[in-house]
């Protein structure tokens, strides 16, 4: 185990002598806030896990031997025990580790539970969305913290080396006004509808800027890598089936949300109906697309169909070469929404948010016809840059984290 922990040390070293980021995502605050002796990172591939943890690795105040950065889709941790290995490492001196695509070892979640029984080390641990790390036992035992794509804001503040606030909800609904000329005077170029268009088409994944031009290119080997690589090692599904996979997400990206039932995506795709909600789960899981249920559901009422949506608005551009305009501009809505919201779905109106805002999206003409009588009822309108009164810009969503 000395010599492992020794080749270890050493591939942390080139690690470290890459060069990080300086852009800091507003999470790592509070990763580095947490009290727990284990700490959990998941989300999708692309999201800028590793970079994260580097960066709060870096900064922790502990000599560099007792720090270590380890990969375990690195060969040299496919026979070991993790245990013993992370147990070796604080016998030699360790005192903090982050422990990087954690999904790869098959039983990750009793090598974690040994560690957080019998030793004293910090663990930070990063894991694909695709296994579902928030189970009951997790949340217990460990902190835990999702990393979510980019929002409008962080993609701003990247390409521009700029630093902008954030809102909450209830500020974005009643403020609207003000703090759209707020962020537009703040901006270097007073375009916030160019930088928005920017956005939906690329820039959701952090590594947009390493290279821009073969960004579309990454995004699509992001989605084979998790398809036929996340799923197949953490679900039972086989490999053959995962073609079916690719199928669903190419029918829900040329389909609008209510376009697509279950019964025609079962018909489309030679599947039963248990087997597709399976799928679909897996795909949600994957954070590849987005299942969002009608309000009705909430008093069992299950007659109506649900919502499917891409994650994000770059998978458009990735997946599809027709783009329904009406959906891209639900799917940005949701992509924002969704990580810190209850979001479903409503016959008056398109969106209720946490059972209390029903939203109504659509262009700068877009009326309030549909939800006239509905109280604490918005617009959230494409191609404006400044609202008045109920009607709020819809790039602005893109400022809740």
């Amino acid at each position: 185990m000395q010599n492992i922990l020794e080749q270890a040390r050493q591939l942390y070293r080139l690690k470290r002598n890459q060069k990080l980021p300086k852009y800091k995502r507003a999470l790592l605050h509070k990763v580095h806030a947490s009290k727990s002796k284990i700490v959990g990172l998941y989300g999708s591939r692309g999201v800028g896990k590793t970079t994260l943890l580097l960066q709060l690795l870096a900064g922790l105040k502990y000599n560099e031997n007792e720090k270590l950065y380890i990969s375990c889709d690195h060969p040299l941790f496919y026979e070991i025990s993790l245990f013993d290995f992370v147990e070796a490492f604080s016998r030699f001196g360790g005192e903090v580790i982050v422990i990087d695509e954690i999904h790869k070892i098959r039983d990750f979640q009793t090598q974690i539970k040994l560690m957080y029984d019998f030793l004293d080390t910090r663990v930070y641990f990063s894991g694909s969305s695709a296994v579902e790390l928030t189970q009951a036992d997790f949340t217990r035992r460990y902190a835990m913290f999702h990393l979510n794509i980019l929002s409008l804001r962080e993609f701003i503040e990247m390409k521009e080396g700029i630093a902008l606030p954030d809102f909450d909800l209830k500020q974005i609904l009643t403020e609207h006004e003000t703090i759209s000329h707020e962020v537009i005077d703040a901006l270097p170029v007073k375009k916030i509808l160019k930088y928005f268009k920017a956005f939906v088409d690329a820039g959701v994944y952090p590594y947009y800027f390493e290279d821009e031009t073969s960004y579309l290119d990454r995004v699509n080997e992001n989605i084979n890598t998790i398809l036929y690589t996340d799923l197949v090692s953490v679900t039972n599904i086989d490999s053959s089936k995962i073609i079916t996979l690719k199928k669903l997400l190419l029918a829900i990206c040329v389909s609008t949300p209510l376009e697509i039932t279950l019964e025609k995506l079962a018909q489309k795709t030679g599947i039963t109906k248990p087997t597709l909600y399976k799928y679909l789960h897996y795909l949600s899981r994957a954070e590849l697309m987005h299942h969002i249920t009608h309000e009705a559901k909430r008093y069992r009422n299950l007659k109506k169909p649900d919502k499917l949506y891409l994650n994000n608005t770059n998978l458009f551009s990735a997946l599809c070469f027709q783009k329904n305009l009406g959906n891209i501009r639900e799917t940005f809505f949701v992509s924002m929404v969704y990580n810190d919201h209850k979001i479903e779905y409503t016959d008056k109106g398109d969106f209720v948010i946490d059972e209390a805002y029903t939203i109504e999206i659509g262009g700068k003409n877009k009326g309030f016809e549909q939800i006239r009588d509905v109280p604490d009822s918005f617009v959230a309108a494409d191609e404006i840059e400044v609202g008045f009164r109920n009607k709020i810009p819809l790039w602005l969503f893109g400022f809740l984290y």
